[in-house]
């Protein structure tokens, strides 16, 4: 446990950390508003086709954009919590805003209401054929759109911030710290997940059976509770202010090194370029390293170049410092492994999508009883299997790696990274190998029923699904946990909440691409001598076939991210000005 501890008379600035103490009041905000929101938003792709009468293709590709804009709105709340405001006030704006001004609730409402006024959505389909079907009106969709809107503006002020305020509880320069600091992560991850798994139960169940008054009113006594929560811990925060916009440094380090494109790096560059470091930075002085060295250009210190009485350049556009230029390095460096989540996160957004749409056409009924499990609640075993092996790995495997490898977390996140992308590929073929399962009984054997919107309902269980799901569950617990760990710890201090936010970027890049890839397929396979893919009846497609292709890109970027892995130099912090010889720094790359 993270004890309260003053950080040492040389760290700048000084901060009492508490840690472990500050967790409830951090978590429970996070908690909170994943309670208040996952509730509605998963829900969304049944509630398309069934009341808007939205073809599949056109539901899965709008909830695509829906999901992509979301996290990208997380990069521009990043971005201002960065440079403006910082962490804690970005935070207490964004969790009073969300239960005063309810963003968030009012996208609820507004999407509520389109299904409660029958001049919001089309009438109801009886047919068969969904080509038939009355669609939505301009306006009934533009009511929508302002409901996903409103969602999309809620959540982009607490999801980039939280995790890097949290991180910022714990004293990166002490063991009890660093301890507490891989811990955290971990269980961040599964105090949401088990959020998302009461939204997806509770909330669905009391929205769609009980009353949607009380359904919504639940969410926005859950916001109360997280305000409450928040402001509790107040005195106990650490709380890092911005200094200054921190892509304006990153711009002036592209700048300096463009007009000294022309100039030959000296022989011993950590020796001579112009190194400075102010003394209210936030950011730990980081070594010299040999890659990206046409930046080091922008610290090479010229006749025109001056000096200010304090140190620091005259002109930070044609100037830079090393410690500048390695910042840009570290942004630089992490680019190529975030590239390499973009397809991981489209092999997991199929999941939530076409996984839904197979548990339609599944029989879904729980044993003999009149239960039948909602579409959009097999979700939740993905949660199940990532709740149930957190715990198993941070108590137990990770003791003992940490005995095997003698590394702290006992694998390097690149490592866990690349455990979690492996088992996205054989999530796909386990989906796959069930598709072609369910589809067979459909067409061979007897049905439970015709659904008349899609078609024979296949006697294979829907329970079937649970390995695919489970897999995805354990897969996150591996990739997704990493991956906002290595952001977290391989940005500048000052861009934490920005590294944050790349994780939401990287689900919005994905997000964009599976829709252009289900698009895509559905146009491409529409002629083809197998028939279309991806059609509304999926025992008349070849879903199974649109698995193997995202399994085979799944084994193309995992061969991508193993040479990017190996490529990559962690970051490290001095205290110190480095004097190190080349081969020293050469030699500092990790087998990931």
């Amino acid at each position: 446990m993270e004890k309260s501890e003053e950080a040492g008379a040389d760290d700048k600035p000084n901060f009492r950390y508490r840690g472990i103490k500050a967790m409830p009041f951090i978590v429970g905000n996070e908690t909170f508003e994943k309670l208040g929101t996952v509730g509605t938003s998963s829900n969304l792709l049944v509630y398309l086709t069934t009341v808007f009468n939205m073809k599949s293709i056109r539901a899965v590709t709008l909830i695509n954009i829906f999901y992509g804009t979301t996290n990208l709105g997380t990069l521009v709340g990043a971005f201002l919590c960065d440079t403006y405001f910082g962490r804690y006030k970005t935070l207490a704006f964004a969790t009073v805003a969300s239960f005063m001004t309810s963003f968030q609730l009012d996208g609820m409402l507004v999407i509520t209401l389109t299904a409660l006024v029958s001049k919001l959505h089309p009438p109801h389909c009886e047919t068969e054929h969904i080509g038939s079907c009355i669609v939505p009106t301009p306006w009934q969709i533009a009511f929508l759109l302002l409901g996903f809107g409103l969602l999309v503006i809620g959540a982009s002020g607490i999801r980039p911030c939280n995790l890097a305020f949290g991180a910022d509880q714990f004293n990166p320069t002490t063991e009890s710290g660093k301890k507490g600091l891989n811990s955290f992560f971990n269980w961040w991850y599964f105090t949401g997940t088990v959020a998302m798994m009461i939204a997806l139960t509770l909330i669905i169940y009391v929205q769609s059976d009980v009353s949607w008054a009380l359904g919504l009113a639940i969410p926005t006594f859950l916001m109360f509770l997280a305000c409450v929560l928040f402001f509790m811990g107040k005195r106990i925060y650490v709380k890092v202010e911005p200094k200054g916009s921190p892509m304006k440094s990153v711009m002036q380090v592209i700048v300096a090194a463009a007009r000294k494109r022309h100039l030959k790096l000296p022989e011993q560059p950590w020796l001579t370029l112009f190194s400075h470091v102010p003394s209210n930075s936030i950011n730990s002085k980081l070594p010299y390293t040999n890659q990206f060295r046409f930046l080091d250009k922008g610290a090479i210190i010229t006749p025109e170049d001056q000096i200010s009485s304090g140190g620091s350049a005259a002109n930070s556009w044609r100037l830079s410092s090393i410690q500048q230029v390695e910042e840009v390095k570290c942004l630089a460096r992490v680019i190529p492994i975030w590239a390499s989540a973009i397809i991981y996160y489209t092999a997991l957004s199929q999941q939530q999508t076409y996984t839904v749409f197979q548990a339609l056409q599944s029989n879904r009924d729980l044993g003999q009883s009149n239960f039948k499990i909602p579409a959009a609640s097999y979700s939740i075993f993905s949660m199940l299997g990532l709740i149930i092996w957190i715990p198993i790995y941070d108590q137990i495997m990770v003791p003992l790696l940490q005995k095997i490898t003698g590394k702290e977390g006992g694998i390097t996140v690149l490592q866990k990274m690349g455990v979690g992308m492996f088992l996205s590929i054989v999530t796909m073929l386990v989906s796959a190998f069930v598709e072609q399962q369910r589809r067979s009984l459909a067409l061979s054997e007897l049905t439970l029923r015709i659904d008349p919107r899609r078609g024979v309902v296949s006697s294979m269980s829907g329970l079937w699904l649970i390995p695919q799901l489970t897999l995805v569950g354990v897969s996150e617990a591996f990739t997704v946990i990493a991956q906002v760990e290595f952001f977290y710890k391989q940005f500048p201090e000052s861009m934490r909440s920005i590294g944050g936010s790349f994780s939401f970027l990287g689900v919005a890049v994905s997000s964009y691409l599976s829709s252009f890839l289900v698009s895509t397929v559905h146009q491409t396979t529409a002629g083809a001598a197998t028939g279309n893919w991806l059609p509304e009846d999926l025992n008349k497609g070849r879903l199974d076939y649109f698995y193997y292709l995202v399994a085979a890109l799944g084994v193309i970027n995992l061969g991508y991210f193993l040479l990017s892995a190996n490529w990559y130099k962690y970051k490290e912090n001095v205290c110190i000005t480095q004097e190190l010889p080349m081969d020293r720094i050469e030699s500092e790359k990790p087998l990931f």
